[in-house]
């Protein structure tokens, strides 16, 4: 308890050097100048300052950097064009961007020295389920990775994970064939072949991904066999874990990230989210912005990037609901541990042209409807076996052309993926309908 409560503390201490340090970097964008002009850094509250959200950074972007090369039309050229992805803008930054979940995508540059603590978070607080392997590999050099996500689409792809990948292959090209990037947008049967020929050691992908391919591993369709599954960026429930895990007989490590942040939390070998507390402030906060005690779930949190001096976001709402434990885990570590309310979007299940059973990713048709048809405020919703709903939000364009490059969008890519003849129709709705966990999604299955 001793040791625990010195780590606390030594915690705590760079905790708040990180965060002056990070208010001197802010002092040279022209929305913080003026609210820290003034001020003894090391004395101010972090509540003193406002709560910035995604909507708000993009509509005064340039307001938000502290380098003023960087240009919001150049950044956005450069993420619609996927021969560009992880390339070193300016020479000195990385650039991604994030889905349009919230109803407005956003765009985030990294400097360099985020993207070493980023990496070094990755390689370091990672709990290998395989630790006889890390001994003798501790870089991972030998294995074979495979990453599984939303990219290949008309937009780019630029999204974070595939962005970090893409930038390590092109820092060391050795790596070409030992970690590839596989798209979630093409066909079910495409995406097995090509694992089964890359034949992975690890899968790295969403959990509803990892879902997919135990499902296909069980009935044959998948032959290659991972030693290990990492999975973020959506809700992993205990069922999904199980399953999952008992398909493919080996272990599952799930993590927290973001695209304001990328490694937000690793899981520890007790099955603990444990946040990276050091270079990382998480606010969990009502609907007020009033801090949620501790052991309660909040509406929302907020995020303060302690790494990123060149884009500085700071109570940044990221949307997420989560619940910080008051007590520290059996594992030993002081870093605190997390419960995440992530993204809870369902997996569609149409019938294929065959007389089969199709499995479509909710983020593959949310990026699709993103990337193609320019749609981020949504909700797909499924009516029956073969009726799908498309919901459009009051303050999207529902002109007749607009409802047309929706629908058009929509039935082709259920036509790629082998999908049988569905009835699509498209509305406009003033709420959208809540799930069975009583939180919003935007791909809404048959209860």
């Amino acid at each position: 308890m001793y040791a625990s409560a010195i780590q606390t503390e030594r915690i705590a201490d760079l905790q708040s050097q990180r965060l002056q340090a990070l208010l001197r970097a802010a002092q040279a964008t022209p929305f913080y100048r003026p609210l820290l002009q003034g001020c003894q850094l090391n004395r101010l509250s972090l509540q003193a300052l406002p709560v910035v959200n995604k909507t708000a950074l993009m509509q005064n972007f340039e307001q938000h950097v502290s380098d003023p090369q960087l240009k919001l039309p150049d950044l956005q050229t450069l993420c619609q064009d996927a021969s560009r992805i992880a390339e070193s803008y300016l020479g000195r930054y990385t650039v991604w961007e994030s889905s349009g979940s919230s109803g407005q995508p956003g765009i985030y540059v990294q400097d360099q020295a985020a993207m070493a603590v980023y990496e070094n978070l990755e390689a370091t607080r990672r709990h290998s389920p395989r630790p006889w392997a890390r001994l003798w590999d501790p870089l991972y050099l030998s294995e074979r990775f495979a990453f599984v996500g939303a990219l290949g689409g008309t937009k780019g792809g630029h999204f974070a994970s595939h962005v970090s990948v893409q930038r390590l292959r092109r820092a060391q090209p050795w790596m070409t064939h030992q970690w590839r990037s596989f798209s979630i947008l093409q066909s079910t049967p495409a995406l097995l072949a090509q694992l089964d020929a890359f034949a992975p050691n690890i899968i790295a992908t969403y959990p509803t991904a990892a879902l997919l391919l135990a499902e296909e591993y069980e009935r044959g369709a998948l032959h290659c066999r991972p030693q290990e599954i990492w999975t973020g960026g959506e809700t992993l429930s205990a069922t999904m874990r199980k399953r999952i895990e008992c398909a493919f007989g080996c272990p599952l490590r799930n993590s927290y990230g973001a695209s304001e942040f990328l490694p937000l939390a690793w899981e520890c070998a007790q099955g603990h989210l444990h946040l990276n507390a050091d270079w990382v402030i998480l606010e969990p906060v009502d609907a007020q912005y009033r801090p949620t005690p501790l052991g309660q779930t909040s509406h929302t949190t907020l995020l303060t990037n302690l790494a990123n001096h060149v884009q500085p976001l700071i109570r940044f709402d990221i949307g997420d609901s989560v619940t910080v434990a008051a007590e520290l885990c059996d594992c030993g570590s002081a870093l605190p541990v997390l419960e995440v309310q992530g993204r809870r979007d369902d997996m569609l299940y149409l019938p294929d042209r065959t007389g089969g059973r199709l499995a479509l990713l909710p983020l593959a048709l949310t990026t699709v409807l993103e990337d193609e048809a320019e749609l981020f405020d949504f909700q797909l919703q499924q009516l029956g076996p073969t009726a799908l709903r498309l919901c459009l939000s009051a303050k999207t364009d529902h002109s007749r052309p607009a409802r047309e490059r929706c629908r058009h969008v929509l039935r082709n890519f259920l036509l790629a993926q082998g999908c049988a003849d569905i009835s699509l129709s498209i509305c406009c709705s003033q709420a959208f309908k809540l799930g069975r966990s009583g939180k919003l999604k935007r791909i809404l299955a048959l209860p």
